[in-house]
């Protein structure tokens, strides 16, 4: 049966089972800040689960979720490739009820699936089930409804069959399906060594151990896992019953495509068959692990480095390890469906572990001989296979292969560097087969491979291992962090701006003699910015600074914090006899604090708080331009845009966003006029504050990295971009004017950056692009709409007038060889004459350059003419004869005045005109003897 039906098989059968068929998450939480990626069926519904939310779409719900983990607790990626169930993508078969049907249910459908000739048709004679070892009641049902002997129904402790979601909370027992792979994989062999009652082929029944020793070594298959989210675990580890119990069901489909298609391993069903097959294309090696998973030898071109494999035949061909291919395949497949749902390679967080699969990838790549990019052309394939089921596979295609490409290309540009440096540190040693630990690759060495050849850590330990070496991960982890603290320092000596630390000490704060806290306390600053940039209010808390300057705690606030990208606002508070110039504003456990310049003697009271009007209008009108920009990029670009960071200021705006390559010109072209179209479209901006569920579900954007209140402000630019946001903003998209780009540049790898400006500031720019386009246009003497034409035709000038003189700088040409080939020997040096085609001065003289360069020792006479009159004469002298005192300028004084001409120059090139063309053959025949008396005089 192939994965495709066993997916539809599955949705369809809970369907009939009156569940609701939902489609899968993103790999990116958006609502779940504690997990980098989806890595189980459930997450989607944790908040259900919690009871922090009521489910809007039933209490019965079926999916099949995509799903990563790689590294950490969840997955070892060392051992992705090298067992037969172990992957970094993976898609997981779910059912799920929230507070509605329980254990006998359960268990029915489970069964009723798995066994059904109509759904997956296992013989139940080979199949077993697991349950939690005090879980009397499951393993009751289970000989009911399934019909199972005790002796078939095994009870396993609370590491293998309790499931708890956290430290505290829902929590209950489990119950697995297993099936025995001997009995549906023809020839399935045990592991080498293998002894004991699990290994008795033909035995109907083991004891406990014998099953889970099976297990561990891969005899029996778990397909299925049904955990009864029975009890609350308080913090004292006290299990109280839940008023609703609920189920939640996880059965992998690359389990069970094995198991029904007769293989022994995950990477012979139908949805790796075809990777691996792509991936033995593209390095053109057998792939053998059908027949055996054991290692083989193989003859193929390693690029010259032996030390790239751990094991080398003396007779040179390569021991191939079917794992390599594995992990090409199934890193390949994790990449395509990451980049899919948005994340980008980078140098932290969800960007990093992609970056570290993907060139786990290109490691595995270049150990089967591969030196390009490979990983791209088996993204392909995942693409073309998976695309079906998952089409944002086949709308980011482009954008997929582009980005995978591009990541290749940069790791395989340091990885010989790297693997050079790391020969150095851990030498292979020619002896094969021990398991004995030969050294330590330092810290700091595996910090340098990090940092300068972009090895991930895992990857440095895979290396290190298979040469049985160890990682001081310890000290990597200091030297990270202390490169990660020197870059807050080198961040922090930029920044001479006071800062938060420096006004927290609640003490140093003083009240209004005779004020309360509760009236003057940490409810003060509510920020009014929103709606009033001036306002009447009263000072509630003062902290005198060094120079000079103080910090101020308004009741109300106009001034906006930075925060969100958006920088402070700046302005005046006036009060009786004094004023402070803020400069910046803090957000504090006392409030907003506006911090500045004292001027005058303090006094409380009434004040007066404004931001300059100007100053926050342009500020508004690139926040809101940076909004629209943000979905310009995903209209154009694609949704895999997601915002990196901003700057919003008055003058200017900064959108840095994940994407895989330069923009091109009509890319920012469509940009810019996208922008533009919502500006002109006179748009009323709505903002709302709801809770954060009610605005993700409302489809609010939502930045990963940010972490958010329970009631979150919304700024809605309908039809165009909905946003969470605490900046301020035009009212109106209209406010903004004007829209233009100024630059787009790259920040790091997987990241781009627009700078653009708006209102005021855009009109200034296209008047100084104007103004330059005027002044271009008197410099080549063309009025303006002609300029770039006349540019065009002056820059092929150029070109032309460059290949001629890029012609008679490497030789000359025919001319140079008929020009050395006529070379006469005067006073034992050569004196060449003659009449050359040349297209102006300039290249006459490359000629004559080149001349210099080629005859050795001797005089170089040549002329050409121009047209309209122009007729020039060239004298070059070489460098030792210019030593011995022969000069270019005293030979042309004699020459040209032969012609009836003048000149002059330097010591090793000089030229003169001469006024009638029909001279120059004579003169030129005259030359070797006019020049004789110099070499004769030469010292």
């Amino acid at each position: 049966m192939q994965t495709a039906d066993i997916r539809e098989r599955f949705l369809t059968y809970f369907e009939r089972q009156a569940h609701v068929r939902l489609p899968s998450a993103s790999l990116v939480p958006g609502d779940d800040p504690t997990v980098l990626f989806t890595m189980a069926g459930m997450l989607p519904f944790k908040r259900v689960f919690l009871g922090l939310e009521e489910p809007a779409f039933g209490r019965r719900v079926a999916s099949v979720q995509k799903c990563v983990r790689a590294g950490g607790k969840h997955n070892d990626l060392e051992q992705v490739g090298h067992t037969a169930r172990h992957h970094t993508f993976f898609e997981m078969l779910g059912n799920f009820s929230f507070g509605d049907y329980f254990k006998r249910d359960a268990i029915r459908f489970a069964w009723e699936f798995v066994t059904g000739r109509e759904w997956l048709g296992f013989d139940p004679q080979h199949l077993r089930v697991t349950v939690y070892e005090s879980d009397d009641e499951a393993r009751a049902l289970w000989q009911e409804i399934a019909g199972l002997r005790p002796s078939r129904v095994y009870g396993l402790g609370a590491k293998d069959n309790f499931w708890q979601m956290a430290e505290t909370g829902p929590c209950g027992p489990c119950s697995e399906i297993y099936v025995d792979m001997v009995q549906i994989v023809p020839g399935w062999r045990f592991p080498a060594g293998a002894s004991g009652e699990w290994t008795e082929t033909d035995r109907e029944e083991f004891s406990v151990e014998a099953f889970y020793e099976g297990a561990e070594a891969g005899r029996f298959l778990e397909i299925w896992n049904l955990v009864f989210m029975q009890f609350d675990r308080s913090e004292d580890g006290t299990l109280t019953p839940l008023p609703k119990p609920s189920v939640d069901t996880g059965a992998g489909l690359d389990r069970i495509g094995a198991a029904l298609q007769g293989v022994r391993t995950d990477y012979h069903n139908d949805l790796f068959a075809p990777l691996i097959r792509r991936v033995t294309e593209v390095v053109g090696i057998p792939y053998r692990g059908v027949e055996s998973d054991a290692p083989y030898d193989h003859t193929f071109e390693p690029g010259g480095r032996t030390a790239d494999y751990s094991n080398v035949v003396r007779d040179g061909r390569v021991r191939v390890d079917p794992a390599w291919f594995h992990v090409v395949a199934d890193h390949a497949r994790c990449v395509a469906f990451l980049l899919a749902d948005g994340v980008y390679p980078a140098s932290d967080g969800r960007g990093y572990v992609l970056r570290r699969i993907l060139r786990r990838g290109v490691r595995h790549a270049w150990l089967l001989g591969r030196r390009t990019p490979t990983l791209h052309h088996v993204v392909e394939t995942a693409i073309e296979t998976m695309g079906a089921a998952y089409p944002e596979l086949r709308r980011r295609r482009q954008q997929i292969l582009d980005t995978t490409r591009a990541e290749e290309e940069r790791f395989l540009a340091t990885i010989e560097g790297g693997l050079v440096r790391f020969d150095e540190i851990a030498p292979l040693h020619t002896s094969q087969g021990s398991s004995t630990i030969r050294g330590t690759v330092s810290g700091e060495d595996a910090f340098r491979l990090y940092d300068t050849f972009g090895f991930p850590i895992d990857l440095t330990e895979l290396m290190a291992r298979e040469r049985h070496y160890t990682v001081d991960i310890a000290e990597f982890e200091r030297a990270l962090a202390a490169q990660r603290e020197q870059s807050r320092e080198d961040r922090r000596s930029r920044d001479l701006s006071v800062s938060a630390d420096e006004l927290a000490d609640a003490s140093a704060w003083t009240r209004e003699t005779g004020a309360s806290r509760e009236s003057a306390g940490t409810a003060a600053s509510r920020f009014v910015g929103y709606d009033v940039i001036e306002i009447e209010t009263q000072v509630v808390l003062l902290r005198r600074l060094a120079d000079e300057r103080v910090a101020l705690v308004l009741r109300e606030t106009p001034f906006y914090a930075e925060s969100g990208g958006q920088v402070s606002d700046v302005g005046e508070i006036v009060g009786d006899g004094w004023r402070v110039d803020v400069e910046e504003v803090r957000k504090l456990p006392e409030g907003i604090a506006a911090v500045g310049r004292l001027r005058g003697e303090f006094s409380w009271g009434r004040v007066t708080a404004r931001v300059p009007s100007d100053r926050r209008r342009n500020t508004e009108r690139n926040h809101t331009g940076t909004h629209l920009l943000h979905a310009a990029l995903r209209a154009v670009l694609g949704d895999h845009v997601h915002q990196a960071g901003s700057v919003v200021a008055p003058d200017r705006l900064r959108f840095d966003f994940t994407h895989h390559g330069p923009l091109t010109v009509e890319h920012l072209s469509a940009i810019e006029e996208w922008v533009n179209r919502g500006i002109w479209a006179d748009i009323d901006l709505r903002f709302e504050e709801q809770s954060y569920q009610e605005a993700i579900a409302a489809g609010a954007m939502a930045l990963f990295t940010e972490k958010y209140a329970d009631i979150v402000r919304v700024v809605n630019i309908p039809g165009l971009s909905m946003e969470l946001c605490g900046g301020t903003h035009a009212r109106n998209t209209g406010q903004i004017a004007l829209f233009k780009i100024v630059a787009e540049t790259g920040v790091k790898a997987g990241v781009r950056r627009i700078e653009a400006v708006t209102g005021p500031r855009a009109y200034e720019v296209i008047r100084e692009q104007e103004r330059a386009l005027h002044r271009v246009a008197e410099l080549v003497k063309s009025p303006v709409d002609a300029a770039v034409r006349r540019v065009e035709a002056l820059v092929e000038e150029r070109r032309a007038l460059q290949r001629r003189l890029d012609e008679a700088m490497r030789g000359g040409g025919d001319q140079l060889v008929a020009l050395l080939a006529r070379a006469e020997a005067v006073d034992g040096s050569k004196v060449v004459a003659a009449q050359v085609i040349a297209g102006d001065l300039k290249e006459l003289q490359a000629l004559g350059d080149a001349l210099r360069e080629r005859m050795g020792s001797g005089v170089g006479v040549i002329a050409s003419t121009f047209g309209e009159g122009k007729n020039s004469l060239l004298v070059v002298v070489t460098d030792d004869l210019r030593a011995r005192g022969v000069r270019a300028d005293l030979i042309i004084r004699e020459i040209a005045a032969a012609a009836g001409g003048r000149g002059g120059g330097k010591a090793h090139m000089a030229q003169a005109g001469i006024p009638d063309a029909a001279r120059i053959p004579e003169t030129l025949r005259q030359a070797p003897g006019l020049v004789r008396p110099f070499l004769a005089h030469a010292t």
